[in-house]
């Protein structure tokens, strides 16, 4: 699994107009899942997004978790972070899990988070999304499951 963290003051994703999530303080993540993602992959993940240190502390270092400042999660899922832009000028998406593997994860992995005591709104699996956000910082990292 791959998610691009991205800590941000306000955000909030709509589907056809409706707002189907949005958030205060917390992170946005776009995840995307691959073939070989398993349950072990999300929980891994889960773990280690709400436990990074990425916010500012009273020295203004990062030094705090999402846990620690009590923030909120917008989880969207994005098939297009396995895009292969390598060859060609079209991206090929055979690394991107199908979406019926994909969506169960994805679900595990939001579920997982919930858990941990963390407010998690999400966009709509496989539907074209709005998102919109006020990057802090900008803090934006990458994560991924496998080395």
């Amino acid at each position: 699994m791959r998610v691009v963290v991205q800590r941000s003051k306000a955000a909030r994703v709509t589907v056809a107009g409706e707002v189907t999530g949005e958030i205060t303080k917390g992170l946005v993540l776009l995840v995307g899942v691959t073939h070989e993602d398993t349950e072990e992959d999300a929980a891994y993940l889960a773990d280690k997004i709400a436990n990074l240190r990425i916010f500012e502390d009273a020295d203004e270092k990062m030094n705090l978790s999402l846990l620690d400042v009590g923030g909120e999660i917008l989880s969207v899922s994005q098939f297009t972070l396995y895009g292969d832009c390598r060859k060609g000028r079209r991206p090929s998406f055979i690394e991107a899990a199908r979406p019926e593997q994909a969506v169960v994860l994805y679900e595990t992995f939001n579920k997982l988070l919930r858990e941990k005591g963390i407010r998690v709104e999400t966009g709509r699996f496989g539907a074209m999304m709005d998102v919109e956000l006020t990057n802090d910082g900008p803090v934006t990292l990458i994560v991924e499951s496998k080395a």
